[in-house]
Formats: structure tokens, sequence, C-alpha cells
């Protein structure tokens, strides 16, 4: 049974055509992974079909009494409610059941036998509603989920105006489980997720018996929860049946056909222009002449499609730094409370270094500590010398209303206008990208603006919070070979094990030295 029927759905920005006459069909069940490269229009489909965005053209048709969740990061949350609060108001509708159920209980003292049967009838119905819906075990319930994604580490009393950006995801996340709607819409939803509840997240859309779509460019997680796949590329979306490794071999597959028909096709347009030219003017072979003209006119000429600007990320290096980067003396981080344990760190030059564990602990609070930017309850932290620091935020709050170029160009005053397009051009953005202001680009657009301007500048010592979020595949492994690369030190945040496993020399988990129970 279809759920949502999608047909000839049309949509741009400007002249950049996002979806070109693309159809679309989910079935009752189907766990499906949107992929694609990042501004290929991935998140508009979603908003789409999600009634966000008007299509230019096309229709979208859901099936009668179908309940929908999407894992919208921009959705904002009422200051006053606790995380509590929220997660509970997605058993508002039962809820308001409860309500009627009462009222209905109220008036059974005043009316006569009759109404009284009927009244008994109604209460009845609405019992085993709530009943069926587990209604009275809906604290177990949010507390199961509030605890798989890590929420009752941050308290669940806490008020979601307090909330980072990571955590406000999370709730967001544990809001839709609980709803369990008959679809699931998924935009990244690991982003803000440690490996831990990654986990937890992996198993539960296992066992999720309903439909979800799902866009990430976590590999692993994506093979481990989808059976089929659907590419945007080209303003087009093709359907593939299996995981991403399926869709791989068949996509380079098909890419191989494509291409040697293509020089097929080439080398025959060659050899009939050559005749025609040879033979046209000549009397005895001018019938044949015209007749290879007019083949050549009807022909299905095959167009290889242009191939989309791959990153190519290079830091630049400063001299080198003195051999201690940094060490801390009983340091403990946090804000209103520790969140740690008195810390004795010390970091040396030529170290790459992850920091992991659960969310919530105190990574991020470490990192901006080192750096000074926010002052530690106790404790000192001791910067070496010739430090050249470079800092990717995983979070950048305001909106950002100036171009790519105005952006790159406030930071690189020196630059010419060729310069700063070449900048922007090498990290994989078109011209159309560049032009744009940085509030319309996708995620992982930002997200490679921001890594123009920390490769850029020379540094000797990076430190990176969580920069594979939003990255496309292409990206993440072009990030992950400059990092391999760089001859200077890094501490890296990161949830992705395959990521940075074989690029760091040191490892430092968080858990060790919280003041927070695991």
């Amino acid at each position: 049974m279809s759920i949502l029927t999608v047909k000839n759905l049309n949509h741009g920005f400007g002249d950049r055509a996002i979806l070109n006459n693309v159809s679309f069909r989910l079935l009752k069940g189907e766990h499906i992974g949107l992929i694609g490269a990042n501004g290929e229009g991935k998140s508009t489909f979603m908003n789409i079909i999600t009634g966000k965005l008007e299509p230019d053209e096309g229709s979208i048709e859901w099936s009668k009494h179908v309940r929908v969740g999407y894992l919208d990061q921009h959705t904002t949350l009422e200051k006053g409610l606790t995380i509590r609060d929220v997660l509970k108001n997605a058993f508002k509708y039962l809820f308001d059941i409860e309500n009627e159920l009462n009222d209905l209980y109220g008036k059974m003292g005043d009316v006569s036998p009759e109404e009284l049967e009927v009244l008994m009838e109604e209460t009845g119905t609405l019992q085993d509603i709530l009943t069926n819906n587990d209604f009275y075990v809906i604290d177990t319930k949010v507390e199961e989920i509030a605890r798989g994604l890590g929420l009752v580490d941050i308290g669940l009393d806490k008020d979601v105006h307090d909330l980072s950006g990571g955590q406000r995801t999370k709730v967001l996340l544990a809001k839709l489980l609980l709803e369990k709607p008959d679809i699931l819409l998924l935009d990244e939803p690991t982003n803000y997720l440690d490996e831990q509840h990654i986990e937890w997240l992996k198993r539960y859309l296992l066992d999720y018996e309903n439909a979800f779509i799902l866009i990430s460019h976590d590999i692993p997680f994506l093979n481990s929860v989808i059976n089929l796949i659907y590419h945007m590329e080209h303003a087009e979306l093709t359907r593939y049946v299996g995981n991403y490794d399926d869709f791989k071999r068949i996509y380079e597959a098909k890419q191989k056909q494509i291409e040697a028909a293509y020089k097929k096709q080439q080398d025959e347009i060659a050899e009939l222009k050559d005749f025609v030219a040879r033979n046209k003017a000549r009397v005895s072979t001018r019938n044949m002449a015209m007749s290879r003209q007019k083949k050549l006119d009807k022909m299905d000429v095959i167009e290889l499609q242009k191939e989309k600007p791959k990153p190519e990320f290079h830091f630049k290096i400063a001299r080198a730094s003195g051999k201690m980067l940094f060490s801390t003396k009983d340091l403990v981080i946090g804000y209103d409370s520790p969140l740690s344990k008195p810390l004795n760190l010390t970091m040396e030059r030529g170290q790459k270094i992850a920091l992991v564990g659960a969310n919530g602990l105190g990574k991020t609070t470490l990192l901006k500590s080192i750096l000074g930017e926010i002052p530690s309850v106790s404790g000192s932290v001791e910067l070496g010398d010739y430090l050249h620091l470079g800092y990717f935020e995983q979070e950048i709050k305001e909106g950002n209303y100036n171009s790519c170029i105005d952006e790159l160009w406030a930071e690189f005053p020196s630059y010419t206008q060729y310069e700063i397009r070449a900048a922007l051009a090498k990290c994989g953005l078109t011209t159309k990208h560049i032009e744009s202001k940085i509030l319309v680009l996708s995620g992982g657009e930002q997200a490679k603006v921001r890594l123009c301007k920390l490769i850029n500048r020379e540094t000797n010592f990076l430190i990176l919070d969580e920069p594979t979020n939003h990255l496309d595949v292409d990206a993440k492994d072009e990030l992950k070979r400059a990092i391999k690369e760089y001859k200077g030190s890094v501490l890296i945040i990161c949830h992705e094990p395959e990521f940075y496993q074989d690029v760091v020399t040191d490892v430092w988990n968080c858990e060790e030295w919280t003041t927070k129970l695991i």
C-alpha cells in the first residue's frame, strides 16, 4: 500500500534546478536511505513532501490518516518547558482522550439509564484506546527513550531553552520516536549523537515496523538500517534495491556502461561527419551523404553529465610549535557545576588525538577551556609557545547573511576576487554556491565554507569539533586524507570511529574523567 505518491516534481532556486520531473512512491514498511552529495536537494525534497516548501510543479499525495514525523533541526522549543514536558507532549492526543473520558465520567450521575448505556459504551472505547496505546506506562516509555539517547544524563527537568543545538536535536528525535508515526523522516539524525547512542538508534530503527526515509552521510549506520536507496543527482531521483554498498556497485557499473556507450557513439558520429564532409559535394555519393546526415540529425546523442567538483583540502602549515602544546593542572571544566574530575593533561607536538565519549560529558567544554573561550571551574591551562591555532566549531548559532565571497574576503582581505573564488571552488563549491548567501546553503556546503577559511590560514595545531557533521562521503574522505597528511598536531572530537581510528595517534576517553554517572 502506497503511503506517499509524488508525481512530476519540479523545483528550483533562481536559475538553478534542484528537482527535475521527480516521481517517488513510498510503500508501507519501507526503510529508505535518501543519499546524494551536499547541495543536491535532499533536505529540499523533505521540506516539499512535508509541506514546508511549495514545489514549482507536481503533486504530493499522502494516503488518508497517515501520521508523519519529521526530524527538523530548525524546530524551536518553547522556553519554560522541561525536557520531560516536551517528551510527554508526544502523547498529547492520549491526554486529550483522558480529559474527554473524565468529562464523560462526570456526566454519568445526571443522565437517564438509556443515556448512561451510551456513555458506558463511549467510555469503554476510549478506555481501550488508552490501554492499547500504553497510556498508563507513559513515564516508563519516556524514560526508556530518553535513556537510549542520553537525555537522562542531561536531566529531564532541565529547561529546553538552555540546551545546546545538539541536545535540542536529541530532544526532538526522542519526541518523534515516542510519537511512533506511520512514517519517520530523519534528516541526518546521527550528527549530534555519540557512538553509544548511534548504536541504540541503529537497533531501534532495525526493529521499527513502520516506514522511514533517512538522510545520512554516516555510511556504516545507513548500511545497517535501510533496504532501499534513492539517489539524488543532477536534479533526478533514482531507486536502487539494497543498501549503500549495493547501490555503489550498481551505480559504478552503470556509469561505466554510459561512458562506453558515449565513446562508441562519439566514434560513430565522427565517422558519419567525416563521410558527409567528403562526399556531399560529389554527385555520385551525394545521396549516401544525405542519408548519413539524416541519421546524424535523428540520433539521440548521449551526453555525459558534468562531474560535480570534488573538494581538495590542503592545510597550510605554519612554523613548528614548541614541544608542549598545552598542559592542564588540576583543571575542572564546567559551567554551573563541575563536569570533570581535576585533569592533568599534556599534549605534545606531533600528536593527533581523538576526544571521545558520550555526549554531555564536556568534550566541547574542554576544547573551549583549553582555548580560553570559557573560564574553568578551577585549575589552570598553560599553552605552549609559537602556537598557530585553527579551530573548527561544531555549531554556529547565528544566521549568516554574508555571501560566500564576502565571508572569505572578511577573513583574507589581501586576496583578489579570483583567489577567493579559486579557494572556495577547491573546497567543492560551484559558482552558484560561491555567489549565494551562506544562509541558503545546505549544512554540508556551509561546513565547506568554514573549512575553506581554516585551510587557507597557516596553522600548526588544529582543534576540530565534529568536523564531519553534514559533510558528504567525498568531502569526508578528502578531509580524512588531509588530516592524515597534515604535519601539525590535531585534537579532534568525532563520533565516527571509521573516520578517526587510522588518523590519530592517541584516543582520550572523556568517560574516564567525568563526574557524571555513565
